[in-house]
């Protein structure tokens, strides 16, 4: 599914571009074969929520390793907010995650998440800003997103760009008193393509949005 705002187009139609383009499975599998010393093989999932969970366009995400798709090592929920000329994407954790592993490939996993299975990741959303056919976002300003790791408290440093078939991000957690990098990537981003769409799991909202 494509959709292409045009030139006179609000701020709402970006949102719903956006979340098109988030709706999918993506994969670094052409990364991860070309170098497999530096890059695992990752899958990176984005499965459109019932709109009445937010009453607003949601996510339900999960990174996994290729070899072990039901131990997701990272899961998460997210809300699009429209800012005006950026698009906020509020983080939430789950209290529980692994009750919902599996959850972007098996509807029925995902319909039993609830509001109460939650919980804001605050200082932690991405801002997202149109780059004519591109995405660009970051963790919002102020340092403030912090995640202890290896016993050492770090702020996470997140940048991502997305297009209509492409996820590139790089996470870095830097430590909060030295600024160095604790944790995340050295060699560089990680380069994802879409395999599947979910994007028509989100007509249903489009004339919402």
């Amino acid at each position: 599914m494509t959709i292409a705002p045009s030139d006179s187009s609000t701020k709402a139609s970006d949102l719903l571009t956006l979340a098109c383009w988030m709706a999918g499975d993506f994969s670094n599998q052409k990364q991860s074969f070309a170098n497999p010393q530096l890059y695992a093989h990752i899958h990176i999932f984005f499965r459109p929520l019932p709109f009445e969970f937010f009453s607003a366009i949601g996510f339900y995400s999960e990174q996994v390793y290729d070899h072990d798709l039901w131990t997701p090592y990272r899961q998460g929920v997210h809300k699009l907010v429209d800012c005006g000329d950026r698009i906020y994407i509020e983080n939430y954790s789950l209290k529980d995650p692994i009750l919902y592993a599996g959850a972007a490939r098996e509807l029925d996993i995902l319909k039993t998440i609830t509001a109460e299975s939650i919980q804001r990741r605050y200082n932690c959303s991405m801002v997202f800003v149109r780059e004519d056919k591109m995405f660009r976002g970051s963790v919002e300003p102020g340092n403030e997103c912090v995640i202890s790791r290896n016993g050492r408290q770090t702020y996470l440093v997140s940048e991502v760009e997305v297009t209509e078939h492409t996820w590139l991000s790089l996470d870095r957690g830097m430590d909060i008193e030295t600024h160095e990098q604790i944790w995340g990537s050295t060699a560089g981003p990680l380069r994802f393509e879409k395999r599947e769409s979910f994007a028509e799991e989100l007509y249903a909202v489009s004339a919402l949005c």
